[in-house]
């Protein structure tokens, strides 16, 4: 699939999210939180989804939102249902996410991103705006959490947490794709220069502190743990990001698998989706679509020692149970 890079700075440049529609407690978005209505559409290799799956399972929304997962593999047409028996969605009845887009906007000439959420009695899309939809999921939906549902979004701390999202983005969640996209010397330096300031800091702000703000998890945590958890996979080798592998910053290693081992992050990540998607999808970087055999993804199961640290993972909560037994993956290794 073609990278938009810019033709003079080469860097690489990122399509807004168009729709951004809210769904609400309320109803006066247009748009009322209503279990059974709206349809999750994700691609498990995508971070930017990943974040929707690792919410919607802390806070139990499975039974009220349902869920679509896309094959990894895109083709022209973008995220398409062919996992599904005959290609096509058994809920929204489409075979391309595509098909959803074009409902909300018929002349809509953008791309086509995941996670998307859908309004199934009218086959619509709703929103593509993926940094509201899980503190929405947090803070709107809070009727249908489930009994001892963690609080991710706790509003003494949202200041903090926003602040920390906002580095976090800029400089590691989109960092790593404006290295590995990046058609310019300059361009790549500056992208890896800044993720690699920025994981500094962080490991230590998190070598006295188990998790990023507070002693919860928040969804500070969830959006650095989906890129962290594809670090070593794919963004050190296939988009550069090569100063060290994950596994040798002692800090983030120990933290990502504390979070990795925690009920609703590792049973949500589907390594062989991560890999398959990066590697034979973006053949302007890696034209072979090879994908490698590496790394031990076992080590993910190695202790942490992170709980001496101290810290509740779910506060005055509870653990999510597993998942329902339709979205159980295979083992991971």
């Amino acid at each position: 699939m073609p990278i938009p890079t810019d033709p003079e700075t080469g860097e690489f440049v990122r399509s807004a999210n168009h729709f951004d529609a809210r769904i609400t407690a309320d109803g006066s978005s247009g748009w009322p939180v209503e279990p059974g209505r709206y349809r999750l559409v994700v691609s498990r290799a995508c971070p930017w989804a990943s974040r929707g799956l690792v919410v919607r399972r802390l806070l139990g929304l499975e039974n009220s939102i349902s869920l679509a997962v896309a094959d990894p593999i895109q083709d022209d047409r973008s995220w398409r249902f062919t996992l599904d028996p005959g290609g096509v969605d058994p809920v929204l009845g489409i075979g391309f996410l595509a098909d959803a887009y074009y409902a909300a906007e018929a002349d809509y000439d953008g791309g086509i991103s995941v996670p998307a959420v859908v309004d199934v009695p009218s086959g619509k899309l709703v929103t593509n705006d993926y940094p509201q939809i899980t503190l929405d999921l947090s803070t709107e939906w809070g009727q249908y959490h489930r009994e001892g549902a963690p609080d991710l979004y706790p509003q003494r701390y949202r200041d903090e947490i926003d602040e920390i999202n906002r580095q976090v983005h800029a400089d590691v969640n989109a960092a790593v794709y404006e290295a590995g996209f990046a058609s310019k010397q300059a361009a790549y330096d500056d992208a890896y220069d800044r993720l690699f300031a920025r994981l500094d800091a962080l490991s230590q702000r998190l070598a006295t502190r188990r998790y990023l703000v507070g002693d919860t998890i928040t969804e500070a945590d969830i959006r650095l743990f989906t890129t962290l958890v594809r670090f070593d996979p794919v963004y050190h080798g296939h988009f550069k990001c090569n100063r060290n592998k994950l596994a040798e910053m002692p800090v983030l290693w120990a933290y990502a698998r504390d979070l990795f081992q925690t009920p609703g992050f590792g049973d949500t990540v589907d390594f062989d989706h991560i890999k398959r998607h990066y590697y034979q999808v973006h053949e302007g970087v890696n034209p072979t679509r090879i994908v490698p055999n590496g790394p031990d993804l076992s080590l993910w199961a190695t202790p942490h020692g992170r709980a001496e640290l101290g810290g509740r993972p779910f506060g005055d909560g509870t653990a999510p149970g597993p998942p329902p037994a339709a979205e159980v993956l295979p083992a991971q290794w």
